[in-house]
């Protein structure tokens, strides 16, 4: 099956299983197809899917992670700089999708089953995207379980990080964390939490050999934390846990979208 049999067949196929859907006319452009196979893969609820449709899901994602390029840790050099632990931090600006590490970091929502708006901008979106809906479904197990100990209506707390597989991407885990959410003005609390998100996922890592993260800039998108004040603490943070735990870690990269977020780390990191 070429990649573009395995879209129309998801395409397809992700209609039909949606029900709603079904009758849904389909785009005659690769693109289009693209944004609405992404659209309805948002949208589904965690629930089985058919394993022949889930096997060309997969082959389909794994495809299109080739396509937008792999980036291992060999094309992501540490920093030059005196600063301490420069030679196990990078910077490094792109879509974190495509770093093959240990694991990557997803700005995650309380409810841990991954932004359902399709075709969102947010990491959370992208990282479900193309992880695949293994991964929704694996949430959703896990917070299964937690509402059994502690109550139908749990939430995950703020900097409590949650670990599942990769599945689809290239990293080999990733790890969910709920970020502080600022309305109005940024508190001491807020930064005290974001600090916890940084050194709990760490500390995550580390409990499960995972010896290289690429953070993702935690509660500075829809969660309005300042982009400057945020990374100041990021970097403090892992600093700070390096010092701590120096044999840890062998690579933290600060992954970053934008020129303007990766002008912030660089004047940090200098």
């Amino acid at each position: 099956m070429t990649q573009d049999e395995r879209l129309n067949f998801l395409v397809e196929g992700f209609m039909a299983d949606s029900g709603e859907y079904r009758e849904l006319g389909t785009p005659g452009d690769i693109e289009g197809k693209r944004q609405l196979l992404r659209s309805l893969m948002n949208i589904r609820m965690p629930r089985p899917l058919p394993e022949e449709l889930l096997a060309v899901q997969d082959e389909y994602l794994q495809a299109r992670a080739e396509e937008k390029g792999i980036v291992t840790l060999a094309y992501i050099p540490p920093l030059e700089s005196a600063r301490p632990f420069a030679d196990r931090l990078s910077l490094w600006q792109g879509d974190i999708t495509r770093l093959a590490v240990d694991a990557i970091v997803n700005a995650a929502n309380s409810a841990m089953l991954g932004c359902f708006q399709p075709c969102h901008s947010c990491i959370d979106n992208c990282i479900h995207t193309y992880a695949g809906v293994e991964l929704r479904a694996e949430c959703a197990r896990q917070m299964d379980t937690l509402r059994r100990s502690r109550g139908r209506r749990y939430e995950q707390p703020t900097a409590v990080p949650m670990l599942t597989e990769g599945y689809n991407l290239p990293a080999k885990k990733i790890v969910h964390i709920v970020g502080p959410i600022v309305d109005g003005q940024l508190t001491q609390r807020h930064e005290a939490e974001l600090a916890a998100c940084y050194r709990n996922t760490l500390e995550l890592c580390a409990e499960n050999n995972l010896r290289s993260v690429a953070f993702c800039g935690i509660s500075t998108g829809v969660f309005r934390f300042p982009k400057q004040r945020a990374a100041e603490i990021a970097v403090q943070t892992v600093t700070d846990w390096l010092t701590a735990r120096p044999d840890a870690m062998d690579c933290v990269i600060f992954a970053v979208l934008s020129d303007r977020s990766r002008e912030i780390y660089e004047s940090i990191l200098k």
